[in-house]
């Protein structure tokens, strides 16, 4: 397994941009798929964006398509999430997950395996 920590949350006005990224631990990085998902208060987590093992194919929900560009470095071992045009109804807790399983669609269906703590991420209207 990888452990996962996000940075890059805050405060930001609606119609602004935030950059989240993911540092991860563990050798084997390059082979895993990386997702983010989001959880706002009172609201079941939901997925984001994910990114295959080589950077080749993302993935993204209808609520941020267009808005958010997902990417990764796996020469320093971190995913980040480019957010613009950021709304009130983007507030919510940030998480980066992370899964060794090759078929990033299956993992997106059936479930991350490693999951960071989580960054707040709060946009005012």
């Amino acid at each position: 397994q990888v452990q996962l920590v996000e940075s890059g949350g805050g405060l930001v006005q609606a119609g602004g941009s935030l950059r989240l990224s993911c540092a991860a631990s563990g050798r084997t990085f390059s082979s895993y798929a990386m997702g983010w998902f989001r959880q706002a208060p009172g609201k079941e987590r939901e997925f984001v964006a994910a990114i295959s093992w080589s950077g080749g194919r993302t993935y993204y929900a209808d609520s941020v398509k267009g808005r958010c560009t997902i990417s990764r470095d796996n020469a320093k071992n971190t995913v980040s999430l480019q957010m613009n045009s950021l709304q009130p109804e983007d507030t919510a807790v940030y998480y980066c997950a992370a899964d060794p399983r090759t078929d990033t669609i299956v993992v997106i269906t059936t479930g991350f395996g490693s999951w960071g703590q989580g960054t707040q991420v709060t946009v005012s209207s």
